[in-house]
């Protein structure tokens, strides 16, 4: 039987903030999830550069940090958190269950890479049959990714009866599990990519070879309706320092390396090299955009990967009505 969400998910975001603009601004926090990778840049530059603080104003930004979109989905499924930087593939999942969230803008595209071990000289996807292979979690995005990949090279997951083992690992704990050769490649965000790169992993496949010659969404803005509906402004807030987070960004590519380094290390005790961050900015794109055309075709790869049954309507999962308007 095909799942219904009830239909106070379904509702716009614009207007469940139409909704909710005749009532006054009853939150006091606006807790906020963000991962330690380059593809939640404009979350972590908000962040340090406290543009998001700035916008919200008396509303106190509360900052917590998820390795990966299985921790963000069971976060608001608790109600833990307000908004969140995630992967589309994770939110999509969670929103088909009934989750009360909505995608209100776009973060990043590509910026996603395959690597494998220096030592064993890998050759392209082929190359991974009867090997490990890490991911961020099970269901993440980059699995996803990664089993589309599997399937148009001839092969499959051994949890699809095949011989690839794919193993979930935290993307910052990563390089430990390739220097241990706890596995032989990993599909993962950057900068873990080019961290992996520089300490003798090779590349296998780019940004580009991923998916859709890189015009795929990595990662998306997510905010739960409940607390949109109660806070409008809040929510309107957080777009702005998204967009302000965004354009410095484009405007200080050497502020935001720091910031992002800054933050990484706050984080995880980890700081990339410049090098290593400048690498893995060039292989993403930061943007409040998101093509819905490749979103609906990832939808696709999702099902076909087992996650869902079914693809979301994506006229109910992303309304970009609001950070359109911002944007202008």
């Amino acid at each position: 039987m095909r799942y219904t969400p009830p239909m106070r998910l379904l509702l716009p975001l614009t207007l469940l903030l139409t909704l909710g603009a005749a009532n006054a601004q009853s939150a006091t926090t606006l807790r906020l999830g963000v991962f330690p990778n380059v593809t939640h840049a404009a979350g972590l530059v908000g962040i340090k550069q406290g543009l998001f603080q700035k916008q919200l104003g008396n509303v106190k930004l509360q900052v917590k940090e998820f390795a990966n979109g299985s921790q963000v989905n069971e976060a608001f499924a608790a109600g833990a958190i307000d908004a969140a930087y995630v992967g589309p593939g994770p939110v999509m999942n969670a929103f088909m269950r009934g989750v009360p969230i909505q995608v209100i803008s776009g973060a990043a595209s590509a910026g996603a890479v395959l690597v494998g071990r220096g030592d064993l000289k890998l050759r392209g996807v082929t190359a991974l049959a009867g090997r490990k292979v890490a991911v961020p979690t099970r269901g993440s995005t980059q699995d996803i990714s990664l089993r589309h990949l599997l399937h148009v090279n001839g092969l499959k997951a051994s949890d699809e009866g095949g011989n690839v083992t794919i193993v979930p690992i935290d993307p910052a704990n990563m390089p430990a599990a390739f220097a241990s050769k706890q596995v032989d490649a990993a599909l993962v965000q950057e900068p873990w990519g080019a961290v992996l790169e520089a300490q003798g992993a090779k590349l296998l496949v780019n940004e580009k070879g991923i998916w859709n010659g890189g015009d795929y969404t990595t990662t998306v803005l997510v905010v739960n309706t409940q607390y949109a509906k109660k806070n409008p402004e809040a929510v309107k807030d957080l777009l702005r320092g998204h967009l302000a987070a965004i354009n410095f960004i484009r405007g200080s590519n050497a502020g935001a390396q720091k910031a992002i380094s800054d933050q990484i290390y706050a984080f995880t005790g980890q700081r990339p090299d410049r090098d290593t961050l400048f690498k893995g900015l060039a292989r993403t794109k930061i943007t409040w955009d998101i093509n819905l055309k490749t979103l609906g075709e990832y939808a696709q790869l999702n099902k076909e990967a087992g996650f869902a049954r079914d693809v979301p309507d994506l006229a109910r999962f992303v309304d970009l009505d609001l950070v359109r308007s911002l944007a202008k």
